[in-house]
């Protein structure tokens, strides 16, 4: 299996990303939309997740489909990123038609960057302005690192950012993860070099270092100061015609990744949560096989993307830790 043309989640066709910054405050807001409405379910793992709109997610639910998914920074006060992100596609006249009312559908989660050593002292919300800032330049190619909803973002020792990573499968179906890493816990090993996430890189994508040799796999180092501000939250998606019921499977399979690539990760501090996007525009052959390795297609992506978010931080004043280009070159 290879990555994708741009090895990111819009390798998926019919997606977009946007993303939209404030340098100064240290947080953005991220938006993931599509050229028509996408099939959406989440799977929520950590102990303080922060969320809009998931309860509509579940397969038993009305709505089955939805018109942009929002990671934002700013903890709950970053769920206003999801009202500008609404109003403007309001405003496009894209949402579901409730009585001959425009409603655009837009879940939404959050990670928590208030400690991250921005000025948090605004007269009134970024939040909605960066939604709509962010979705108003969407695009298959968006950067990675620090921008959009991984601005602030940090994890035990180093910087956090915005990742993403795609794979083609053999089947034909295209997935793909993005993600903002703000763990309490470490993407690399130990505090060194090696990312957790070795094992399942492809073509050098975030340094080409290859496995630790040894590690001690009980200790891990908290972010001190920052204990309290954790949360990774990502997305998974796919090409693949799958219902909401398959497509919860396969964003719960997908918290594999985080697993794989965050040690710990799904800790009471975090609000570690998965959203699964499927565009359908390709079927589904084999309903239990195809599902499986689109999951653990996604598991791979997700790792892969978590460790490329680290890797592509990089430095901006009054951070609280390095970034790991700035550590290791």
């Amino acid at each position: 299996m290879k990555p994708g043309s741009l090895n990111l989640i819009t390798d998926v066709e019919g997606l977009l990303v946007g993303n939209a910054e404030d340098h100064g405050i240290k947080t953005g807001t991220t938006v993931l939309t599509g050229e028509q409405p996408f099939t959406a379910a989440v799977h929520v793992m950590g102990g303080a997740p922060g969320t809009r709109e998931t309860d509509l997610l579940a397969p038993d639910r009305m709505v089955q489909q939805v018109h942009a998914l929002v990671l934002s920074g700013g903890s709950a006060l970053g769920l206003a990123s999801a009202s500008g992100v609404a109003d403007a596609l309001r405003a496009q006249g894209k949402g579901l038609d409730v009585a001959g009312q425009i409603v655009p559908i837009v879940p939404a989660a959050i990670v928590f960057d208030l400690v991250n050593g921005g000025d948090k002292n605004w007269p009134e919300s970024p939040y909605p302005a960066l939604g709509r800032n962010a979705l108003s330049v969407a695009a298959r190619d968006f950067g990675l690192g620090t921008v959009g909803a991984g601005t602030g973002a940090t994890t035990a020792g180093f910087k956090g950012g915005l990742g993403s990573a795609s794979l083609v499968l053999p089947s034909g179906h295209t997935v793909g993860a993005l993600v903002v890493v703000n763990a309490l816990g470490r993407a690399t090993v130990d505090g060194g070099p090696h990312f957790w996430a070795a094992p399942f890189e492809l073509e050098a994508e975030f340094g080409g270092l290859g496995p630790a040799s040894a590690y001690d796999p009980l200790p891990f180092a908290t972010k001190h100061q920052l204990r309290n501000a954790a949360t990774t939250i990502a997305i998974v998606a796919t090409d693949a015609a799958l219902d909401q019921a398959q497509a919860t499977r396969v964003a719960t399979a997908a918290h594999d990744g985080m697993a794989r690539a965050l040690v710990p990760s799904h800790t009471p501090a975090d609000g570690d949560l998965v959203f699964a996007a499927a565009t359908g525009a390709r079927p589904v052959n084999d309903p239990v096989g195809d599902v499986l390795t689109i999951g653990h297609a996604a598991a791979l992506c997700l790792s892969r993307a978590i460790a490329r978010g680290v890797y592509s931080a990089t430095s901006a004043p009054g951070d609280p830790f390095p970034t790991w280009k700035d550590t290791f070159g």
